[in-house]
């Protein structure tokens, strides 16, 4: 029997009769481009009328397609000629869909955000911001797509058998709280440093396709970062997270570099290039293209932890986007944010 399809049988087994099995949620090395799913505080804080960001990950394709992630978002300020000038009450939704193992177990999520970002100075160089989030999940487990040990006969893998778990299809839906904090400041109204910190799964809804009493574990992420210019033309952009799960925890860091290479700061045409490490797993270059107001990155993850034996050091590939919508008038309100 392949030793892919022996981790399979063993993980469904686990998933289903095992109380003590414990979940992660999908993450992206490109956190820095996936506002909505890092944290309920970035909603709406960005300069522009509304913003959408899509990701997509190819996570370990060697290993029978063990993790497919796509994401798509949409937020947007609110209110902005009602609220004091510095402030932000931003609206989002957000749609997640994770499929594990060759799509045997999918994973879909739907979420609204909301959050609100106080000035504390007169110039809104410095804010604190508060976020929630609601979401609703689903998640499928489909037997049809597995194939077991006693399947395997001189003709191939014969079909699935229901002996072992009386059906081929499993669901549960369930409701999920999250919320973020965020402080940000600027020394200029040029840089951007900014911290902040999230925790998802507050209600720790309980999971079990067999009605056991499985709870969700909680995920607490701290993360921070900056954008400094460098030059008239050129800038930097370093950002860091430290998130855990359960017993499962990691942490990245990196930063990458921007070029202005057409010399114009009101419709620049940027090229971004820098890498990010995961510790003790992976090490994810990266580029990045800005134009027209959408900013498009590419990453790929080089496995360095003893995975990349069976990986064959291929972590995965990794796709964003990011399209911002211009203020009619750019110069009335402009928000103290990470640049993403």
């Amino acid at each position: 029997m392949n030793f892919r399809y022996k981790v399979m049988c063993s993980a469904i087994a686990t998933i289903i009769m095992a109380s003590s099995a414990r979940a992660q949620d999908p993450h992206f090395s490109q956190f820095f481009v996936s506002p909505l799913t890092l944290n309920p505080a970035y909603t709406g804080k960005f300069n522009g009328s509304y913003r959408f960001s899509g990701n997509y990950k190819k996570q370990w394709p060697t290993l029978n397609n063990a993790f497919t992630t796509s994401t798509a978002a949409l937020d947007f300020p609110i209110l902005t000629n009602k609220i004091p000038e510095h402030d932000t009450w931003g609206i989002g939704v957000l749609a997640v869909n994770d499929q594990s193992g060759n799509k045997i177990l999918n994973n879909t999520f739907y979420s609204i955000s909301t959050a609100y970002a106080k000035s504390l100075d007169e110039d809104g160089l410095h804010q604190i911001t508060i976020g929630f989030q609601a979401t609703y999940a689903n998640k499928r487990l489909d037997i049809r797509r597995a194939d077991f040990e006693d399947e395997l006969t001189a003709l191939g893998f014969t079909g699935i058998t229901q002996e072992a778990f009386g059906s081929n299809l499993f669901s549960i839906n369930y409701a999920d709280v999250n919320t973020g904090f965020m402080y940000s400041l600027s020394t200029d109204g040029d840089n951007s440093f900014y911290i902040g910190t999230s925790v998802y799964h507050i209600n720790r809804p309980r999971q079990s396709f067999n009605g056991g009493d499985f709870l969700l574990d909680t995920r607490s992420t701290i993360h921070g970062g900056a954008y400094l210019p460098v030059g008239q033309y050129k800038s930097f952009h370093g950002s860091i997270i430290h998130q855990s799960q359960g017993a499962a925890k990691e942490t990245i860091l990196g930063g990458s570099f921007a070029m202005n290479v057409n010399y114009d700061n009101e419709n620049p045409l940027e090229v971004y290039a820098g890498a990010w490490y995961r510790l003790g797993d992976a090490l994810m270059p990266y580029l990045g293209l800005e134009i027209n107001r959408f900013r498009f990155g590419f990453s790929y993850d080089i496995n360095t932890s003893s995975l990349r034996t069976a990986s064959a050091s291929r972590g995965g590939a990794e796709l964003s986007i990011i399209y911002i919508n211009a203020l009619k008038d750019p110069l009335k309100r402009k928000v103290n944010c990470p640049k993403f």
